[in-house]
């Protein structure tokens, strides 16, 4: 499908297209950056063959990225070891794992002794710190809204 093709798909289901996240305020940069990383999957199929086969390679990556793919973003961990917690007790081991390594040859690390990162909070709707009532009622964010409340209450 050529890109005049398809803004005239939009046009016809009253579509606004979406455009670069430097020009548009109000464009998910998150989506956009996990579009990206779909797109240049080695195995990405350029052509499918049909709406079963998109279905079952999308499924496939879903599952990939939310699981075993390890983030830059998120300190190397994967999004669901950040959602579910995990991270905490994998950070300590890399904490333990690189103490040793430092003792055993301090000489390797010319810039002292190495850190081990926590990723910071990561939404793709956060809800804001003045949200009111009816924000929350809404869900915004609503797969995670009872986690992200609790994490707001504890800090």
């Amino acid at each position: 499908m050529t890109a005049h093709c398809y803004l005239d798909l939009l046009g016809e289901l009253v579509i606004t297209a979406s455009h670069s996240r430097s020009r548009v305020s109000n464009d998910n940069a998150f989506s956009e950056s996990q579009f990206k990383t779909l797109k240049y999957q080695p195995d990405y199929p350029r052509k499918f063959n049909g709406f079963d086969q998109a279905m079952r390679w999308c499924e496939d990556y879903v599952n990939w990225y939310n699981t075993q793919h390890h983030h830059s973003a998120l300190e190397g961990f994967t999004p669901l070891q950040v959602f579910t917690g995990e991270y905490l007790a994998l950070s300590q081991t890399r904490r333990a794992t690189l103490d040793y390594a430092y003792a055993k040859h301090p000489e390797r690390f010319t810039k002292g002794r190495p850190t081990v990162r926590l990723p910071p909070a990561v939404f793709i709707n956060p809800i804001p710190m003045d949200a009111d009532q009816e924000t929350l009622a809404r869900g915004v964010n609503f797969p995670t809204l009872k986690q992200v409340i609790e994490m707001r209450s504890n800090s």
